[in-house]
């Protein structure tokens, strides 16, 4: 870590990047209790997430555009166009302002892949291969940390001085992010020339083929979005959890949340030794049964002796801070692992398609999970989900590690790759 912050560009771009992020999480969870305030309906609230995630259907092309473009002066764009549609939401007075909201929301999540596809490539292009698990561990680090207080911090903000004050705090936040990014000077990967790009289907899919080229990461992704298939049942479970399983109020899934982001700062923390030690397949596997534990936990009052709520305390605070310590371990490993093998050039079609396959089944699962709650004992839920994770995670530590791919070796083949079928 010592030897990646001695690193002048890499220090100024994760002070950038803190601040962006500070102001992203500030804003996020702040906009439904903006909506929930002026609407007085859940579903409207709840449709911020659905306007958010939405974006994630034009990842193929949004990463497309990442790999054509200098990265650094796409992530300097984006942030400042973040911080007008920010600025938008002082034009909110009433119900009449609702789709101002959904439409910033939007815009939000569509910056976010086109922020997430470029740096990935810029990270690339700034760090050697032995330094990338470090930086994608630090960068985890500092985003589970961000997400213990800063929600808090942007609803104080709206509670005290209202929507706008957090529109202009968010907006002046992302403006000296854009400032300080143009501090970083990065010497970038050339784009591929336009003759070996292929036509619109074929460029566009690049980075699907090249993740699908490589068996040990498409494996990775492909349990791991498995996993987070079931997953996305745990948003609408815990309430269910909390209220009957727990007897607390539904203020103690802050506490809970607050809990797992301490466990994630230690995942972030160790994921670059975990990964040194058991190799990125293993380091997944174990991230996938800790929060396999952590749903299981949540269904333990199906055994009688533990229907009381202070066992099944006891039972679910250490899971849900190990589930926390794992989900770091898990992208870690594949965000380095895609990184690692994946060219230069092709950095944002490979990280745009890697969020499109998992984020799809998450989406659907939180969907999925929030009707199921209302007819199935969420206990079962968690069961279902505890075992299928599991399974994933036995999928992943069962066998031994495959030998990682040369750099290199992947990169000419990719390359030569993405210049056929034109």
């Amino acid at each position: 870590m010592k030897a990646l912050l001695s690193i002048p560009m890499f220090r100024r771009f994760t002070g950038a990047w803190t601040i962006g992020n500070l102001a992203d999480s500030a804003l996020f969870l702040t906009l439904s209790i903006w909506v929930k305030d002026i609407s007085g309906s859940s579903s409207a609230a709840g449709l911020v997430f659905l306007a958010l995630g939405l974006p994630i259907v034009f990842s193929p092309l949004i990463g497309a555009l990442a790999d054509r473009l200098p990265r650094r002066r796409l992530l300097i764009l984006g942030n400042a166009v973040s911080a007008g549609s920010a600025l938008l939401l002082l034009l909110v007075a009433g119900p009449d302002g609702l789709w101002l909201i959904y439409a910033v929301a939007f815009i939000y999540g569509l910056l976010g892949i086109l922020n997430g596809a470029a740096q990935s490539g810029l990270v690339r292009d700034m760090l050697e291969d032995e330094h990338l698990d470090s930086a994608n561990g630090l960068l985890s680090t500092i985003d589970q940390g961000l997400r213990i207080f800063t929600p808090l911090l942007g609803a104080a903000l709206y509670t005290l001085w209202g929507g706008g004050a957090l529109a202009v705090g968010v907006a002046g936040c992302l403006l000296l992010t854009a400032g300080l990014l143009l501090t970083v000077s990065v010497q970038e990967s050339e784009p591929e020339p336009a003759s070996e790009r292929g036509g619109f289907w074929h460029e566009n899919s690049a980075g699907f083929r090249h993740l699908n080229g490589i068996p040990v990461l498409w494996r990775m992704v492909v349990v791991t979005a498995i996993a987070l298939g079931v997953i996305g049942m745990f948003d609408s479970a815990l309430f269910e959890l909390i209220d009957k399983g727990l007897g607390k109020e539904p203020g103690f899934f802050g506490v809970l949340m607050s809990l797992q982001g301490a466990g994630s700062i230690l995942g972030g923390l160790t994921a670059a030794m975990l990964m040194r030690k058991l190799g990125p397949g293993r380091s997944v596997g174990f991230g996938l049964a800790m929060i396999g534990l952590a749903a299981l936990a949540a269904a333990a009052d199906l055994v009688p002796f533990v229907a009381d709520h202070g066992l099944l305390l006891a039972a679910v605070v250490p899971a849900l801070f190990l589930a926390g310590v794992g989900v770091p371990w898990i992208f870690v490993a594949l965000v380095t692992t895609r990184q690692r093998l994946t060219p230069a050039r092709l950095q944002g079609r490979a990280a745009a398609a890697t969020n499109l396959v998992l984020n799809v089944p998450q989406l659907a699962s939180i969907a999925v999970g929030a009707l199921l709650v209302a007819v199935v004992d969420y206990r079962w839920l968690m069961l279902i989900a505890g075992l299928v994770i599991a399974g994933c995670a036995y999928s992943m530590l069962r066998t031994r590690p495959e030998p990682e791919p040369e750099p290199g070796r992947e990169v000419q083949a990719s390359v030569e790759e993405t210049g056929q079928g034109r």
